[in-house]
């Protein structure tokens, strides 16, 4: 959660503090200068509209820069690479995540699962108000072409976080010793008007009071921006001054003015920089943009050779007499150019022969592109639209778009640990400082709080493991036939678990295994019941026979004896003693 902003240096000795966030940040820009060239490159030859290395690039065009584009097969596959990310991580059409608990068993509390759907369904929304699915686009697209991004997250009144998308160039940044990002310096330029109206008129220079005074509101100022862990901090204290990240502003070019523009706290780093891939030491990370760099290059030069071959034999150079030096001026079409066929150099010919055959220059520009689109993976986004053969079954597309999906997976594992998780987390601190997050069920409260990814590439992801499951279920159901007794091999109430689980579904939807339990024996119960009521009417039956039996030998037992006292003078009817 951020504190509230205390404005003014509050350090015993700004100045110094001042010099050392600027050499920090100097030597921070001289350490990232290896890798400009390189995204130089990228942005001019891929998309020439990102990328900021100096201030003065704010709201100047960059129109001019796309001349350096003849092919735009790169341009598109980007587009298609961040719009295909956008839809299969972070789709803002269904839900992308939810929150879960390491305890499996108390998830099955109702209690704490109406908990963790209601704040689920909290954040999603609180996504979709804010700028978040925006700065996610732009994400993607800068992930792709540049291989790392960064984003500053900041609490807002009225949508609870704001993003502060960065694009490369215009930042550093630093890691701890376990290569985690936790600096990030950056350089803006503001407009003399927003740095009065967001510092204070006390806290800016003079010379920027004196453009505000004079009505030049306009006039831009840079301006350094730091968020980096506090070394200095007192542990003992819970104030702005003392929380484990700093973020400060100063001018950058005012050597007088020795305070800080502001100065703030955060508890947690407030900054999302996730990179595609990453060697071991670097902070940097690797892109697919860098990757087909190469072949980019080679596709506009090609493209470039093709439309000089096309122009040599469309509109090659003559050889002209010096007589017809007027005359050639109309040999474009629908000119008329007279020429004396009797003269001893009479015709206009070529120069020389042009005969070219482009088909192999053609055929290796197809190759190229197929390269480019590769490394953008355009060819798994696009692999249904794309494929037009027939007779293609579903079995074949599934596999075929599981195993392309394999080829993403380190770089989901890396934006699900640098981007979505730290975001989720930060939004839920905000939530809590803003006094919106539902109070949390007794018996979880202070447990740890994780996330299940459930977007479409990460089901798909799980999903290959769930193709063993539907070997195995086809297995037992074929050689149940044979050997009955092999259905009772699998556990089915933790396989529709498991199965549900890989593909996403709502838990809501999947009762728990007690009440399944509960069913089971009531339905026991019931069939019990049943098969008692159904046998009822023979039973009824037989108890009748069986009781007509016993009396008619019971009728015969008692004649036998009447008719004994009554001829024998023993005890009989109406005898007395």
């Amino acid at each position: 959660m951020a504190t509230a902003t205390t404005a003014g240096a509050q350090d015993a000795n700004p100045n110094s503090e001042r010099r050392r966030i600027l050499m920090r940040k100097n030597a921070l820009w001289t350490e990232r200068s290896s890798w400009d060239t390189h995204w130089r490159d990228i942005a001019e030859y891929q998309h020439p509209t990102l990328g900021r290395f100096t201030t003065d690039e704010v709201n100047k065009g960059k129109g001019g820069k796309r001349r350096s584009i003849t092919d735009s097969t790169a341009v598109f596959a980007a587009r298609t690479l961040s719009a295909g990310m956008m839809s299969g991580m972070t789709s803002p059409a269904r839900p992308w995540f939810r929150l879960a608990l390491p305890d499996e068993e108390l998830m099955e509390a109702a209690p704490v699962r109406e908990w963790l759907h209601k704040t689920t369904r909290l954040l999603l929304a609180i996504f979709g108000a804010s700028n978040t699915y925006r700065a996610l686009h732009s994400c993607y697209t800068e992930l792709g072409l540049f291989g790392t991004w960064a984003d500053i997250v900041l609490p807002n009144f009225d949508n609870v976080i704001h993003h502060h998308p960065l694009t490369v160039g215009s930042y550093a940044l630093a890691t701890d010793d376990n290569g985690k990002v936790n600096t990030v310096y950056r350089q803006l330029a503001m407009t003399v008007e927003q740095m009065v109206l967001r510092f204070g008129k006390d806290n800016v220079s003079n010379a920027v009071k004196n453009l505000y005074d004079k009505g030049t509101y306009d006039a831009r100022v840079d301006v350094i921006h730091a968020i980096e862990p506090r070394r200095d901090r007192d542990h003992t204290k819970r104030d702005a001054m003392n929380m484990p990240w700093r973020s400060v502003y100063i001018e950058a070019g005012s050597e007088n003015h020795d305070k800080f523009l502001s100065e703030s706290g955060f508890k947690t780093f407030r900054a999302l920089c996730p990179r595609w891939t990453v060697t071991e030491g670097d902070v940097y990370g690797d892109s697919p943009g860098a990757e087909c760099a190469g072949d980019v290059r080679q596709l506009q030069h090609e493209q470039l050779r093709k439309g000089q071959g096309i122009d040599y034999q469309t509109n090659p150079p003559l050889q002209v007499p010096t007589a017809y030096k007027e005359a050639a001026k109309g040999r474009l079409p629908g000119g008329i150019m007279y020429v004396d066929v009797n003269s001893p150099t009479g015709g206009v010919r070529s120069a020389f022969e042009v005969n070219l055959n482009l088909q192999h220059l053609l055929e290796d520009i197809h190759d190229v592109r197929e390269r480019i689109r590769s490394a953008y993976y355009a060819d798994l986004f696009l692999m249904l639209a794309n494929d037009t053969r027939s007779g293609v079954t579903a079995t074949e597309i599934a596999e075929r778009h599981e195993e392309k999906l394999l080829m993403l997976g380190p770089v989901l594992e890396r934006l699900h640990n640098e981007l979505l998780s730290p975001l989720i987390e930060m939004t839920m601190d905000d939530c809590e400082a803003a006094g919106i997050l539902p109070e949390p069920p007794q018996q979880i409260q202070g447990m740890e709080i994780k996330v299940d990814f459930v977007s479409v590439l990460a089901q798909a992801q799980r999903a290959v493991a769930v193709n063993g499951m539907d070997r195995l279920f086809g297995f037992v159901g074929q050689a149940a036939g044979i050997a009955p007794e092999l259905r009772h091999k699998v556990n089915w109430l933790k396989a529709a678990d498991v199965y549900g689980d890989a593909y996403g579904v709502d838990p809501e939807i999947l009762n728990p295994d007690e009440h399944v339990a509960q069913v089971m024996e009531q339905e026991a119960i019931q069939a019990a019941q049943a098969q008692t009521a159904a046998m009822a009417p023979g039973m009824a039956s037989a108890a009748k026979d069986a009781s007509q039996i016993d009396t008619d030998g019971m009728n015969r037992v008692m004649d036998m004896f009447s008719g004994y006292g009554a001829g024998q003078g023993g005890l009989g009817p109406g005898s007395a003693m």
